[in-house]
């Protein structure tokens, strides 16, 4: 178990990574076939081989009728979390370095009829803005024992984008790069059909918090 890293250089280095893929160029991309079963009007999702492990880093992008400040609230670790996110079961802030940056353990539900097993996860996260708007990222860290019944998993640099559209400061593009290596034996197509149901629902589900 590794010790709590420090805090500031690993938020600059986390920062820079999601800004790194946020400036890939479109023709790096690939349309997730799987994802278009999953998703109608709320997002699309691309895919690219991970630079960081054997699996993939998905992209979804969506337009969300709220503005940054609001929209990110309800993202980042806090009270609005767990409330409206169906996949995530629990969730507790471990360590708190300042405002905008904390070590958090939260838990996933069994998926695909738990051929997924529940998965545990501990993430460094780190809330700071990007151009008019917000960017909430984070990435796992081997911290703390694991639970009894989970198996941990690990997030690779991970984040959201959020910025207020030009023509619509009421409505926000939400930009999300996701890759979770969900570790255990399992067959790719299983991760990717999870994946891409998790991010189908994250976005409907957070639509329909936001009407709240």
């Amino acid at each position: 178990m590794d010790l709590l890293p420090n805090s500031a250089p690993l938020a600059t280095k986390l920062r820079n990574t999601l800004i790194q893929y946020h400036s890939i160029g479109d023709s790096e991309w690939r349309v997730n076939i799987v994802s278009s079963i999953f998703f109608q009007k709320d997002a699309t999702v691309w895919r690219k081989p991970s630079e960081e492990f054997s699996g993939y880093l998905y992209k979804a992008q969506g337009v969300v009728e709220d503005v940054t400040n609001r929209i990110v609230d309800h993202i980042r670790p806090g009270p609005y979390r767990l409330d409206w996110d169906s996949l995530m079961t629990t969730m507790d802030i471990m360590e708190t370095f300042e405002e905008n940056c904390c070590v958090m353990r939260y838990t996933t539900a069994g998926q695909l009829w738990n051929i997924i097993a529940p998965r545990e996860f501990v993430d460094f996260s780190y809330t700071t803005s990007y151009e008019d708007g917000l960017l909430t990222c984070g990435i796992s860290l081997d911290y703390g024992e694991v639970r009894p019944n989970f198996v941990r998993g690990f997030n690779h640099p991970c984040g959201w984008f959020c910025v207020p559209l030009k023509d619509y400061p009421s409505h926000s593009l939400l930009t999300g790069y996701i890759q979770t290596e969900l570790r255990g034996m399992l067959p790719q197509s299983a991760v990717d059909t999870a994946m891409s149901g998790t991010l189908a629902n994250f976005y409907s589900d957070l639509k329909k918090a936001l009407k709240t």
